[in-house]
């Protein structure tokens, strides 16, 4: 079957054939907040560059749609004390790397991500056309609104702003960076010696943009992606996180616990993608997903007890108070419930996520950080367990494939890639080698046309 499974018209998808797809997050030692302790992984691998050139080699083999860099621009955390037990304090600059990696890997995507609410347009739009350009159509693009308000003052501002204004300045933001893109026409470079024309101005377009938020002439220096515009990804689950994300993004990044959530919130994203005028089989969901894989439940389970072992509980409170919006638990007893708390300036979808889970679960604020650290997504199993949990979700609409986070490297990468992988490909789920040469080919996603072509079609009528 080749990884893909054919679909009935008139039910979503007009009987074009769905791709299981998978995302895989590279991240330095591994996704958990102690793998930087396991003694099979590397405490440096942050900063080690032959580590991560084995990672996105394996992912490779693997036939991972893309491989996945996530950000913030700031040291990750205020509180040193519990700062110091964790690798959150240095890190690549993700485009960077993934500059790196692009010449060491040839199919794979590389996706970055970027803020919109640290950055500008013209910079964000001539990076990745650049790694576009370098990885020969495989870029991809992360835009993030920043959930870490320590990013403020290192970009001149006293506080972050807020949430729904961070999402209005990020839709202008991506409609400028995909305005610049479609500077030139993909036929503009002519680099003809002989006539001694390197371009044809004709095809040059500036984007004269003056909004809400941005101005922005153009055009951008750098001819239009292979790709046309580099694949958007976003992380949409608040009620404007999925608006966003309907307008602009081609691969979104969610997190349910279950199946039921998961549904619903597949079928409201792509009800949204379809009232937004775009065609939902272009959007590809990925929830996220953990995995610790054994030959039985029983290795399994104490993989990742040997790893949860590894976490100071200092570090897992601090985390809980990140993730529910930067709050002060200390004034709390950890035995007793959590405190009602004031709407997330971060993320608030992450911050409901959490409360509802402890209210559920009638957990205290202990039980619930610890919780936390062992991650709901975190499927613990043998990889026909694995294999079953991706297919019932796949199939059962809830996701169109996932993102997963290892949460300690290599082992955890090596396992589902040499044991859940061929058992996927067994079952006629996952693909055994690429079809396409970019990201967007093998996602399945078209080649956007320039929105300059509607224009001049228009002219010539």
């Amino acid at each position: 079957m080749n990884g893909q499974v054919q679909t009935r018209a008139g039910d979503g998808t007009a009987g074009r054939p769905r791709r299981l797809t998978f995302g895989a997050l590279l991240h330095g030692s591994g996704g958990h907040i102690a793998a930087w302790r396991h003694p099979l992984s590397p405490p440096d691998g942050q900063l080690d560059l032959p580590f991560h050139i084995r990672l996105a080699r394996t992912m490779e083999r693997g036939t991972f749609d893309a491989l996945f860099i996530a950000d913030v621009v700031a040291i990750w955390g205020h509180d040193l004390d519990s700062l110091r037990r964790t690798a959150r304090a240095d890190r690549f600059e993700p485009l960077t790397l993934l500059a790196a990696l692009s010449t060491v890997t040839e199919r794979i995507g590389l996706v970055a991500t970027a803020t919109t609410t640290y950055n500008e347009p013209f910079h964000i739009a001539r990076k990745f056309a650049s790694l576009d350009h370098l990885s020969g159509g495989r870029a991809g693009w992360n835009v993030v609104t920043s959930v870490v308000p320590l990013e403020a003052g290192n970009f001149g501002r006293d506080t972050h702003l807020d949430h729904a204004l961070r999402y209005r300045r990020a839709e202008e933001f991506v409609d400028v960076v995909r305005g610049l893109w479609d500077s030139f026409d993909d036929d503009a470079f002519l680099r003809d010696q002989k006539t001694g024309i390197y371009f044809d101005e004709a095809r040059l377009h500036r984007l004269d943009h003056r909004g809400k938020h941005f101005a922005v002439t153009g055009p951008l220096n750098i001819p239009r992606p292979p790709q046309g515009r580099p694949v958007i990804v976003q992380a949409g689950s608040s009620d404007a996180g999925r608006a966003l994300a309907a307008s602009v993004a081609d691969v979104v990044f969610t997190h349910h616990p279950d199946l039921a959530g998961a549904q619903a919130y597949y079928a409201d994203l792509k009800a949204r993608t379809q009232a937004a005028g775009r065609n939902p089989d272009e959007v590809v969901v990925l929830p996220g997903l953990s995995t610790v894989v054994g030959r039985t439940i029983s290795e399994a389970e104490d993989k990742l007890e040997r790893l949860t072992a590894l976490l100071d509980p200092r570090v897992a409170l601090a985390d809980l108070a990140y993730w529910l919006g930067g709050v002060d638990l200390t004034a709390h007893p950890l035995d007793g419930p959590l405190p009602d708390l004031p709407p997330s300036n971060q993320s608030r979808s992450a911050q409901r996520h959490i409360v509802e889970r402890a209210r559920a679960g009638g957990l205290t604020i202990r039980q619930l950080a610890h919780q936390l650290a062992r991650d709901t997504r975190t499927i613990v199993g043998t990889p026909e367990s694995i294999a079953d949990h991706i297919q019932e979700w796949f199939e059962g609409r809830g996701a169109d494939g996932f993102n997963v986070v290892f949460p300690y490297l290599p082992d955890t990468l090596d396992d589902f890639a040499t044991l859940v992988i061929p058992e996927l490909r067994r079952r006629g789920l996952f693909r055994t080698e690429y079809t396409g040469r970019t990201l967007r080919e093998n996602l399945g996603l078209s080649l956007p046309p320039s929105r300059w072509s509607a224009v001049q079609a228009r002219s010539l009528r």
